[in-house]
């Protein structure tokens, strides 16, 4: 692409440098919150996010709240504008592993919060529910059947910026919000802009193939502007531009007759993204007008395993690697009117439409049953979910005993509609394409539901050293029951300096119609290390409702936190808080089920050949999770600049209290497991994600010049695989350390330039042993966060307007 276009984009940049005077980005009259950290950490401004109360902050509110500004992000977004890679640069609760070789996950990344389930975060825009993805991770090890948020069809250029509650929510916000929120805010400024652009890649020395590499470029362009409307409206657009080269950190096969070569493929697939947003408010004399919406369209590929020189293989007679690739298109739009009415009297009334589609795809492959007729690209299927919602919410202030309350409530309707449409007929005929076996006519679904909810919030000063919060929920589901939640937060001012703060709160999560109605068929390692075909069947498939599948219930959890803050210095604050989550019912993709019974019971009762190993949907797990979070910021004024300190820990650990057993039917197949959950999934419920992560980040800014640093260390994680007949081998990873820097100035007022790297000591993950690295081939895990690709570096230009 791209150095032609890299150059241009620059060239553009450079021209307006002298053409146009500073001007200042106006925020919106109708702005509800100010951003709630300056560069210099101060942390007195209003957050929105946890509370409904208008005046908290971030030390003050009583539950833990972070904050990330653009500018935090434009810096930890270095790696090709992902959003997700940012949050996990920043915040050390947030989890997201770059998956390869993972299906689905290969294109559509999932994260975790507080080690939890990546469908137990609720995601807001502009505190408007956000959509999740169509295509089921059934493949991944982090997320492994969950249908996430993708973070990354979100605009990092569009981010005013987000407010991260760690804590259960679900009586404010709704179902989902069992491990916390993730409000991302938009841009809102009337006046002035920004052009640009950015190049890296990766520089690296491969120990496994004793060979440095640079691969992996990445080009990110970026322009966005404002324009005043009317008396104190605005409206505020951009777009973005994102494309990436492949990354292998495969090693030798050891598999392969002829030594040192590469059959497989390990890293980053290619990659290419288109990103337009928007955001816009229109003051009437009545109230105001506002809308808002983001779409991403992302073209990507992914690695299969390695197929082997077979006879039966004419088309590829010397071996062949199998890449999936998707098509993801992902759009979400606003819009509503707020106001005030009858004197006291504040209201929201809004309409969302959010809608991903995921086209799968498979190429460099075959349909082995076709023989020499066979294609070698098929078409796999295609998912779409579609989201609506209608808000109304009002809020009044109260005056109750003599001390001011906020009173918060109001309504929802959702509805939800999950559609898969089949691939071609060549990719599921017969043995079906091999790696990526299509969707059936018959696999297909169309399912729908609709959600109502009602909620009520009262917030105050119960005395002046005591804030207290109390929210209650109510939603009915038409296909998942009904449940009420509640929520009681409080903080307490010991002294000036230091104040405790607690909740105690329940949450619900449904079932997602995705987790409803997805069917797929992939590659995995069978008995012995083999690849085979697994099955993915949704709960309401016959075959499945014959091995003893049930239709799922919604989670419930119960939350718990409790922490101190202290305002110690005018430089320096700090808080600590635990916590405790209990959730029963946990939605989880059953461990692998196979024998011979299995498949000759599903050919003679169903027609349908080569089923041999199935997994389905059920609510197989109860778990505890515990855990402790630390964030500290340090400000200083030092040579004519100003530097901020941010030091944050956390640590979780997951425990499962109890499984289900295995259905009878599927005793009676000769399926020898006991549970339903078995070791590989027990492990992703566990120890796969790291157990602690500590980050200290400092930054030093001056009119002119700009220093970023920072330490992360990612903690140990353990992989545990069943390859059949009690081989269960497991192995713990080492903790690593990750170096990032970056160096800005500023040339004039408007233009700017930065060069950075991440990972500066090109560490890698602790190596997988013999029994876990499939002859040499994938020689590091996936579930570091370090990741496998090594150094990265990176040069931006920014000119503003």
């Amino acid at each position: 692409m791209s150095h032609r276009l890299a150059a241009t984009v620059a060239a553009a940049v450079l021209s307006f440098a002298g053409s146009a005077a500073a001007q200042e980005a106006q925020s919106s009259a109708t702005e509800t919150a100010r951003n709630t950290r300056a560069d210099d950490g101060d942390l007195a401004e209003v957050i929105v996010t946890g509370t409904r109360a208008k005046n908290r902050t971030v030390l003050d509110s009583p539950v833990p709240v972070d904050v990330l500004t653009a500018q935090d992000l434009r810096s930890a977004a270095s790696v090709g504008g992902e959003l997700g890679q940012a949050l996990q640069v920043l915040l050390p609760s947030f989890n997201f592993p770059r998956q390869s070789n993972s299906g689905g996950a290969d294109h559509v990344r999932a994260a975790q919060l507080r080690g939890l389930s990546p469908d137990q975060v609720l995601v807001l825009v502009n505190g408007k529910r956000r959509h999740t993805s169509a295509l089921v991770n059934d493949s991944s090890k982090i997320g492994r059947g969950t249908a996430a948020v993708d973070f990354n069809s979100i605009p990092v250029s569009a981010i005013k910026r987000i407010e991260v509650l760690r804590d259960g929510a679900g009586a404010q916000y709704g179902s989902d919000a069992v491990a916390g929120v993730i409000n991302v805010i938009l841009d809102d400024g009337a006046e002035g802009g920004e052009l640009s652009a950015s190049y890296g890649g990766y520089h690296t020395h491969q120990d496994a193939i004793d060979k440095t590499t640079t691969d992996g470029q990445n080009v990110f362009y970026s322009a966005k502007a404002g324009a005043a409307i009317g008396d104190g409206g605005f409206i505020r657009a951009g777009a973005e531009y994102k494309d990436r080269n492949p990354t292998n950190r495969a090693g030798f096969d050891g598999f392969d007759d002829v030594p040192g070569r590469r059959n497989y493929a390990m890293g980053d697939g290619e990659a290419r993204d288109v990103n337009a947003w928007f955001n816009s408010d229109l003051p009437f004399s009545f109230g105001e007008a506002y809308a808002f919406g983001t779409y991403n369209t992302r073209d990507t590929t992914g690695y299969a395993f390695y197929r082997y020189p077979d006879a039966e293989r004419p088309i590829f007679p010397e071996g062949y690697l199998p890449q999936s690739l998707g098509e993801n298109t992902d759009i979400s739009a606003s819009a509503g009117l707020r106001g005030d009415f009858a004197s006291a009297w504040t209201y929201d009334a809004s309409l969302t439409h959010g809608r991903n589609k995921f086209e799968s795809a498979v190429q460099r492959t075959i349909n082995t049953s076709l023989g020499a007729a066979s294609p070698t690209y098929f078409n796999t299927g295609d998912y779409e979910l579609r989201q609506s919602l209608a808000n109304l919410d009002f809020t009044r202030a109260l005056n109750l005993g003599g001390r001011n309350f906020l009173l918060a409530l109001g309504g929802e309707y959702r509805y939800e509609n999950y559609v898969t449409g089949a691939g071609d007929e060549a990719s599921y005929a017969g043995t079906g394409a091999d790696g990526a076996s299509g969707l059936r006519p018959s696999d297909t679904s169309d399912i729908d539901r609709n959600v109502f909810g009602v909620y009520l919030d009262l917030s105050g000063d119960l005395t002046d050293k005591l804030f207290v919060d109390i929210a209650t929920r109510y939603e009915d589901y038409d296909d998942a029951g009904d449940k009420l939640t509640g929520k009681l937060s409080a903080r307490y001012q010991l002294v000036d300096a230091v104040a405790l703060r607690g909740a105690v709160s329940n949450n619900f999560r449904a079932p997602s119609l995705t987790q409803i109605g997805f069917q797929s068929t992939t590659s995995n390692f069978g008995d012995g290390g083999v690849l085979v075909d697994v099955r993915t069947l949704s709960v309401n498939d016959p075959i499945a409702r014959a091995l003893g599948a049930r239709d799922l219930k919604p989670e419930t959890s119960e939350n718990f936190s409790l922490g101190v803050t202290g305002q110690l210095s005018d430089r320096l604050d700090v808080s600590l808080d635990v916590f405790q989550i209990n959730i029963d019912d946990r939605v989880t993709l059953s461990q692998r089920l196979g024998s011979d019974a299995l498949e000759d019971f599903v050919e003679d009762n169903f027609g349908v050949s080569g089923v041999h190993d199935v997994v389905f949907f059920s609510n197989a797990a109860n778990t505890r999770t515990r855990g402790a979070e630390l964030v500290s910021n340090y400000r200083q004024p030092l040579f004519a600049g100003k530097l901020l300190v941010t030091t944050s820990y956390t640590y979780n650990k997951t425990k499962v209290r109890s499984t289900q057993a295995i259905p009878g039917q599927l005793t009676d197949l000769d399926i020898t497991e006991t549970d339903l959950v078995g070791v590989e999934e027990r492990n992703t419920l566990t120890d796969a994600t790291p157990r602690d992560r500590f980050i200290v980040n400092a930054t030093w800014n001056s009119p002119r010049w700009g220093l970023l640093g920072r330490v992360t260390r990612h903690g140990k994680t353990t992989r545990v695989f069943n390859f059949g007949g009690g081989y269960e081998p497991t192995q713990t990873y080492d903790a690593r350390w990750q170096l990032d820097a970056e160096v800005s100035y500023r040339v004039t007022q408007n233009l700017s330039f930065a060069v950075g790297g991440n990972n500066l000591t090109d560490n890698y993950p602790e190596r997988s042993s013999d029994e876990i690295n499939y002859g040499g081939n994938l020689p590091y895990d996936v579930l570091s966060p370090i990741g496998s690709n090594g150094a990265y570096y990176y040069g931006r230009a920014a000119f503003t307007f």
